[in-house]
């Protein structure tokens, strides 16, 4: 028999019919949920039933699955919707695709052409040409960033424009791929794109904010109702994000919960910190967007060789780039340590990874035991024996599942220049969660895709969508440990789990709905799912019955 409750307590919408994953501690699970004014305030059908009044929304979910939104703990929602509104190549699966693509865009426009999302496996040597580009972009000058966002493709006219010959100097944190002559030969890689830089068009505000709604609304329908954005900053011809995002919370346009890495630049010097914290203050107080984190760009990527490595490339004499030699980086993370900063490092090399480390050993010898919850995101190759740090140093791991696959950039560009021994140090998911790390998940989109789901089938097959051959199978997660990574693990990081994350009483309604349950399919499948709806704190962010 149902208790009594007054109307203004009764829950303005339930679920029932499916199941209900938690992502709680114990990672349980029931078979309703039901939300008042934001906020998760029963759980199981019992309790659920008590709470239903005449003006309470039922949502049958008819065996489909109800869980916590996701949140991408790495990732670029305004230069990922840039590129969704530009010459968009993310989906180009092969070099002529790639041509194609960029041919159509070339002719419904004039001046620059801009845009990104080429993959490097699919061009020979992992670099295309000017002349390709020049085919198929007429006197239209173009610059087309990687997917990775480590080099950029221009051509002939671009070079012109920037003023780029033979005789142009490589920068001393990347370099210009050169023809036999000494030329450049179209493809700028690290910090050589910013020699192109200073002569693009800059993104106008209606642009900019026009980018961020759109990358916005394409997480929401991924299921993603929080996430990092991990460049705060001025970087590679793009405008800080920053302005951006506080018009959009100040209009109520801002529906996802928003944590940001503020940008550190390695060409300043300590002065930066004053400007780090004005920017950080300007975000304090704000429900949406609190950018409380600093980002510290280590190194670069494995397929260029410009991952920091510890010893050479094979083949090569290189070991890769560090774009702060290791003293410098942990005299940095000592002073943002104590100046109450998140430090958010990108590391994909197994000297970036040790570097980071040891600079989080540093800060916290120098300034004590913290809560600040440092985070390493990419973490590709990392030596055994740094692996147990993460967790005695109290340092996340931020995970990207999709790269961890034998797709073309692996076994044509890293596998070969890693060499056996170190191939084996990839990606080590499975290591770090036994060594009781706290892992995230970030999608890194538009590096790579931004769907959780397809991420969560990677991390516990460690093989795309149709293959069979997995890439280091002992590192794989258990899905529910992946499903935890994606949810209260990048909640935690972002010092959001207070309030989300996870279904508990009293936590705001951040909800994803799938049109089915991930966990009682084969992991091979886990793909193939779809997000029917998302709601942030109780209100619809998606619908994929009224998608585009």
């Amino acid at each position: 028999m149902r208790s009594p409750m007054d109307e203004g307590d009764r829950a303005e919408k339930v679920f029932v019919g499916g199941p209900v994953a938690t992502m709680d501690a114990v990672r349980s699970t029931t078979d309703a949920c039901a939300v008042r004014n934001g906020r998760i305030v029963a759980l199981g059908s019992a309790a659920v039933e008590d709470t239903i009044g005449p003006l309470t929304e039922i949502v049958d979910l008819d065996g489909r699955l109800l869980l916590p939104g996701f949140h991408d703990a790495h990732v670029h929602p305004l230069y990922g919707g840039l590129e969704r509104l530009r010459c968009d190549l993310s989906a180009t699966d092969s070099a002529p695709g790639c041509l194609r693509r960029i041919e159509h865009a070339a002719e419904r426009g004039t001046g620059w052409l801009l845009g990104g999302g080429w993959e490097s496996a699919h061009f020979p040597g992992g670099t295309p040409t000017r002349e390709t580009l020049d085919a198929v972009t007429d006197e239209r000058p173009a610059y087309l960033l990687s997917r990775d966002h480590h080099a950029a493709w221009v051509n002939s006219a671009a070079l012109r424009i920037a003023g780029l010959d033979r005789q142009t100097p490589d920068p001393p944190d990347g370099w210009i791929e050169r023809a036999s002559d000494g030329s450049p030969a179209g493809v700028l890689h690290e910090g050589a794109t910013e020699l192109v830089t200073p002569v693009l068009p800059r993104a106008g505000a209606a642009d900019r904010r026009a980018g961020l709604l759109e990358g916005q609304r394409h997480l929401h329908s991924c299921g993603v109702t929080s996430w990092h954005d991990a460049i705060i900053g001025p970087y590679a011809g793009y405008d800080d994000p920053l302005p951006t995002y506080l018009e959009l919370d100040e209009a109520g346009l801002l529906t996802g919960k928003v944590r940001g890495a503020l940008w550190w630049r390695r060409d300043g010097d300590d002065a930066q910190l004053a400007d780090l914290r004005a920017r950080r203050e300007k975000t304090r107080g704000r429900a949406r967007m609190r950018a409380e984190t600093v980002k510290i760009m280590l190194d670069g990527v494995c397929e260029n060789l410009t991952a920091a490595m510890r010893l050479p490339y094979l083949g090569s004499r290189t070991s890769g780039l560090s774009h702060l030699d290791s003293s410098t980086v942990a005299d940095v993370v000592r002073l943002l340590d104590a100046d109450g900063f998140q430090v958010h490092f990108h590391a994909v090399g197994d000297r970036a990874v040790r570097d980071a480390l040891d600079a989080c050993a540093h800060a916290r010898r120098t300034n004590g035991r913290s809560d600040l919850r440092h985070q390493i995101a990419h973490v590709q190759v990392v030596d055994p024996d740094d692996v147990e740090r993460f967790r005695d140093l109290g340092v996340a791991a931020t995970i990207q599942p999709r790269w961890a696959v034998r797709d073309a950039a692996m076994t044509e560009l890293t596998l070969p220049y890693l060499g056996d021994r170190r191939s084996e140090w990839q990606y080590p998911f499975g290591s770090l969660r036994q060594a009781g790390t706290v892992l995230a998940v970030g999608s890194d989109w538009p590096v790579s895709e931004a769907d959780p789901l397809l991420a969560l089938q990677i991390a516990a097959t460690r093989t795309e969508p149709g293959e069979t051959d997995p890439l280091l199978p002992a590192e794989s997660l258990p899905l529910t440990d992946a499903v935890a990574a994606a949810t209260i693990g990048s909640a935690w990081v972002n010092h959001v789990d207070h309030r989300t994350g996870s279904l508990e009483l009293g936590k705001d309604a951040d909800l994803a709905v799938l049109d089915r349950d991930i966990f009682r399919i084969p992991v091979d499948e886990i793909a193939r799912a779809r997000v029917d709806h998302t709601f942030v704190e109780g209100r619809l962010v998606h619908s994929r019955e009224n998608r585009r």
